[in-house]
């Protein structure tokens, strides 16, 4: 017997988080995991265009790292499963990453604008879509009876870093030069 992927449950705009739970669909946990799922989605554009096969295995494992990190999200109860499925190792490893690439990269004197390669141009826009996801786990960070892990945030910060880092190397390794702002006067 084959699953249906329509279950009919959320047709009064109410969802399930994970245990017995439900919430409308405009609940701020709810925006919080939708707009994580939101950011792998353009991660997998960015895969979909192509990058080397170093750089796309890093991604292929932000891509898990983030669905871990929605399901921490729909476990609002510190004691459950996902709650603490994030940890220190998933941070520590997108610092290695991050020293990796800045090995090959200029050190950054200037600002920069989005652009250069398509790849890196999809990659800022994922930057600017985790930074909208750590503000939505800290806006839920502080309404009361709303736990979440301290260590999303952490995460989510490191992960812009990240994301930063890899629009530029994207670019290097691409011979594209990175599009500095220069202020008018």
């Amino acid at each position: 017997m084959q699953l249906k992927i329509y279950t009919k449950t959320g047709d009064e705009g109410m969802t399930g988080l994970l245990g017995p739970q439900r919430v409308f669909k405009d609940n701020p946990r709810i925006d919080a995991y939708g707009t994580v799922d939101e950011l792998n989605a353009v991660i997998g554009v960015v895969r979909a265009e192509g990058v080397d096969a170093d750089l796309d295995e890093q991604l292929r494992q932000i891509q898990e790292d983030l669905f871990v990190l929605g399901s921490a999200l729909a476990d609002p109860d510190p004691n459950g499963p996902f709650f603490h499925a994030i940890t220190l190792d998933h941070i520590a490893s997108l610092e290695r990453f991050i020293d990796k690439m800045e090995t090959e990269l200029q050190p950054l004197k200037n600002f920069i604008l989005p652009g250069g390669s398509l790849p890196s141009s999809q990659l800022h826009l994922a930057r600017t879509i985790c930074r909208r996801a750590e503000r939505d786990v800290v806006s839920l960070m502080h309404i009361e009876h709303e736990p979440i892990d301290p260590v999303t945030v952490v995460y989510l910060n490191r992960l812009s870093d990240y994301l930063f880092v890899f629009a530029r190397f994207v670019n290097h390794r691409s011979g594209v030069a990175d599009v500095i702002w220069v202020p008018r006067k």
